[in-house]
């Protein structure tokens, strides 16, 4: 049995105190394209953003949890945008990724938007099958958008119209059930 087997994460707002750790993650993650401790502190607080955080489900845990996730995102009264979705690399294949990605879409419709956009690098393949798999349509191609590597990035759009794409793929993907129902983080 994997030390991972049963693993579950529970969502919450993402705190200024997470944001070494969340830094931590964006550089191994993004190396030269990772957003600095100002950029995410800004972030944190910007008008419109919503930024939660993925602890692991511990039964006999003593002390704070340590962060394993975190997602972001962006309301302009219209359209949501995806910000981020990190998952420490340790723990990536468990379905983290997926429900980050949900809660962003839950908070989407929450919050009356059309439609959710996101940017993705176009050799990122298992972000790209994770968002196919939620029903995002790609759009086009940001040339050289992650600096400084001279990456291109996909430009992709989830209608929310349909819900029922993104329905079947939260019900059929590894992590569903896994969280429990929070209530919306201002």
């Amino acid at each position: 049995m994997s030390a991972h087997a049963h693993y579950e994460v529970k969502l919450r707002p993402l705190r200024a105190a997470d944001l070494p750790r969340v830094v931590r993650l964006e550089q191994e993650l993004f190396g030269p394209s990772a957003w600095t401790y100002g950029m995410l502190a800004d972030e944190l607080g910007a008008l419109g953003r919503w930024y939660v955080a993925a602890e692991p489900v511990r039964i006999y845990a003593a002390g704070p949890q340590e962060l394993v996730g975190y997602a972001g995102l962006w309301f302009d009264g219209e359209v949501t945008q995806i910000m981020t979705i990190g998952v420490d690399p340790r723990y990536h294949h468990l379905g983290i990724g997926s429900v980050l990605l949900t809660a962003l879409i839950d908070r989407s419709r929450q919050v009356g938007a059309s439609a959710v956009l996101l940017e993705v690098a176009v050799d990122n393949d298992a972000a790209l099958a994770m968002y196919g798999k939620f029903g995002f349509e790609q759009l086009g191609i940001r040339k050289r958008y992650y600096q400084p590597e001279d990456v291109d990035a996909y430009t992709m759009r989830l209608e929310l119209t349909d819900d029922s794409a993104a329905e079947d793929a939260v019900a059929t993907g590894p992590a569903a059930g896994t969280l429990p129902r929070e209530p919306g983080v201002a």
